[in-house]
């Protein structure tokens, strides 16, 4: 591979009223490298990765890609160059199959007319399985992604940015995932990944640039770090351990009993035989890859849907039956 910089930032700036997003930032990503980006939440990842992606335009500083300056309009300027994204929030039509949804999303000199092979070929070739003729709306949160990662390889780029890709996938899919990067890493194509999950930086990433307050504060190898000294990186301060303390909890306030409903939404998911108890006090955690019920749950919680009398008790009393206003 080229001893040359795939992408190099140079003191690029963006300022918005009130904030300056990105503070003369400059790293560079070398071609088959998969680099980190890190930092808190408005530490102005987004805003760099979409400067680079062609959607916002810098107000200072200079990008380069594969040694030419590279100042991107739009998004289709950045994909045309080898670069491509796969945002947090796709960009999918329930309504359109995967094979419709893939030609809206590129150049129509890169469609062909072999589109459905073509998907076939690449999802296959990488461990992306996908149905063209399916539709979006029928798909996991997984397979959307798919969906996402597969348009982008179909152009070809060399360059890929992925923001927080996992944060919708079950473990299973991770490791499909990092699969899938590793192979495209080994031939050459080069990866910006966004994530919070810092073991992942650790086993996937090669190199990392640490943005805080706009400004890059570090860069290393996540490799030699541990997620302790990453995060103490990221915020700017030690983080100190902390040891549980007991907590007496008070009476049963809410209780869910074999909670059963249907979704009104075709493609909602229904709820089957759900029970757990919150006492005074305690905080209980509903965890689960979005889309798998937390949503519906949540509108039978709050009476949006009813359901049985005799499934959710608050203080004893059955609610189950009632609206919200009850």
């Amino acid at each position: 591979m080229s001893d040359n910089p795939i992408l190099q930032l140079s003191g690029v700036t963006k300022k918005f009223p009130g904030v300056i997003a990105n503070d003369d930032v400059g790293f560079a990503v070398m071609p088959g490298e998969v680099h980190a980006l890190l930092g808190e939440n408005g530490a102005g990842k987004s805003t760099l990765v979409k400067m680079i992606f062609g959607v916002h335009r810098p107000d200072k500083g200079e990008m380069y890609f594969n040694g030419k300056l590279y100042a991107p309009a739009k998004p289709s300027d950045a994909r045309a160059t080898g670069i491509g994204m796969v945002f947090q929030h796709f960009s999918l039509f329930d309504a359109l199959t995967v094979a419709e949804n893939v030609a809206l999303g590129m150049n129509k000199e890169a469609i062909g007319d072999k589109l459905v092979s073509q998907i076939v070929k690449v999802s296959e070739a990488y461990g992306l399985a996908l149905d063209p003729t399916r539709y979006i709306g029928s798909l996991s949160v997984g397979e959307r992604q798919r969906v996402e990662v597969v348009r982008c390889l179909l152009q070809h780029p060399r360059l890929l940015i992925m923001d927080e890709p996992t944060s919708v996938l079950t473990p299973q899919e991770v490791k499909i995932l990092f699969q899938t990067l590793k192979k495209l890493a080994s031939e050459g194509v080069s990866i910006l990944y966004i994530s919070h999950k810092l073991e992942e930086i650790r086993e996937l990433c090669e190199k990392a640039t640490v943005l805080r307050s706009g400004k890059v504060i570090a860069n290393c190898d996540p490799r030699a770090e541990t997620a302790k000294s990453l995060a103490e990186m990221m915020i700017g301060t030690s983080i100190r351990s902390t040891v549980p303390q007991e907590r007496n909890f008070g009476a049963e306030r809410l209780a869910v009993c074999k909670l059963t409903t249907r979704s009104p939404d075709p493609l909602g998911v229904d709820i089957q035989n759900v029970s757990f108890k919150v006492r005074g006090g305690e905080i209980l955690g509903i965890g689960g890859v979005a889309g798998n019920g937390q949503t519906e749950l949540m509108e039978a919680l709050i009476g949006e849907t009813i359901s049985e009398s005799n499934s959710i008790f608050i203080d004893g009393e059955a609610v189950g039956a009632m609206g919200p206003p009850a």
